[in-house]
């Protein structure tokens, strides 16, 4: 019998040995389908949470763009003064006027200064016109503030005539002012 035993009890182990086996590789399947699981799970909950993001946002956009519309339509119907009108409501209220001093500093040079009004491109159609009428501008200063431009330089005529011309038209403005 001792043979027999020894011979089943081979036998036993080799069949235990099997299912050993065959337990561990179904362990091992169902372990990895539970990580598998959680996994889709983790990936299930991300995507969730980013649809409800994704919608809070869009409600957000919504009341962006109401609240953008009310403030265009208000700004539409009480439109804002231009730039160039604030400047000379700021000239007027610092009692600041438009004016035009020259002086005759030798034969043919001239010192002004000039009080416009500070608009967009006024300093360069200045300037245009006094090249026009034959002056050359040197030591130029251009100082702004309150809505005006203050500019003052020494013009040098080409030609007497037009220094003439311009103390003519400097006793036209003071006879009209």
């Amino acid at each position: 019998m001792w043979g027999r035993r020894r011979h089943h009890d081979n036998d036993d182990s080799s069949y235990k040995s099997k299912n050993l086996h065959a337990e561990r590789r179904r362990r091992q399947k169902l372990g990895d389908r539970l990580l598998t699981l959680r996994s889709l799970m983790t990936k299930e909950t991300i995507i969730e949470d980013s649809i409800t993001y994704i919608k809070e946002l869009q409600t957000n956009v919504n009341i962006l763009q109401e609240q953008l519309f009310e403030m265009e339509a208000s700004a539409q119907e009480a439109p804002e003064p231009r730039k160039e009108e604030v400047d000379a409501e700021l000239m007027k209220k610092f009692g600041i006027q438009i004016g035009v001093d020259v002086a005759q500093i030798d034969g043919n040079r001239l010192w002004v200064k000039a009080i416009l009004e500070k608009k967009r491109g006024g300093f360069t159609k200045l300037v245009e016109a006094m090249t026009y009428f034959g002056f050359e501008l040197t030591d130029t200063n251009v100082t702004t503030s309150n809505g005006a431009m203050v500019v003052s330089s020494i013009l040098t005529g080409f030609h007497c005539d037009t220094l003439l011309h311009v103390e003519h038209t400097r006793e036209v403005d003071a006879r009209d002012h």
